[in-house]
């Protein structure tokens, strides 16, 4: 009786953190190029959760050593109102005036505290890698992760961003 009792707290703990990352392998990367981040598209039910994640991405990206230029709040003005998708638009038209090699983008799909009494976090977010004058898609990964009850979105975001950036292979 007691070693079931075990296995189901074990049961327990492992899926109250469980998580799920797809993509496809990533191209080497110079590290010394030109890169940009420009609007992660929100298509979660939470408010700014794209922006909220542009900073936590960009904060990832700087531990692992790219200092990517960020497309500007000030040229987005009215902009920052209208739909992601216009915002993104702008961003990869910006990032070609740039003359960037290669920017980030990518999407929100979740990002919420799940309902019950523990209320956990759930994050899922997708980042790829775009040639700005071309439009190609270098590289793109997808990862989703149900925090544990006092995890934050915050944190739970930035595990989530860590492993995806962690599967960018940069020289």
């Amino acid at each position: 009786m007691q070693s079931i009792r075990w296995v189901s707290l074990g049961l327990v703990a492992l899926l109250a953190g469980c998580s799920s990352f797809i993509g496809k392998d990533s191209p080497q990367l110079p590290r010394e190029a030109q890169w940009g981040l420009v609007p992660l598209v929100n298509y979660s039910q939470t408010p700014q959760a794209g922006e909220r994640s542009e900073q936590i991405l960009l904060s990832v990206l700087s531990q692992r050593g790219l200092q990517p230029r960020v497309y500007p709040l000030a040229q987005q003005g009215e902009m920052a109102l209208l739909d992601d998708r216009e915002r993104l638009a702008a961003g990869l038209d910006w990032a070609r005036r740039q003359k960037l090699d290669y920017v980030i983008s990518g999407s929100v799909e979740e990002w919420q505290y799940k309902n019950g009494l523990d209320g956990e976090p759930a994050v899922g977010i997708s980042l790829r890698v775009l040639e700005p004058s071309t439009g190609r898609v270098l590289w793109s990964s997808s990862g989703a992760r149900a925090g544990w009850s006092r995890e934050s979105l915050a944190g739970t975001a930035q595990k989530v961003l860590g492993k995806l950036v962690d599967d960018l292979r940069l020289e």
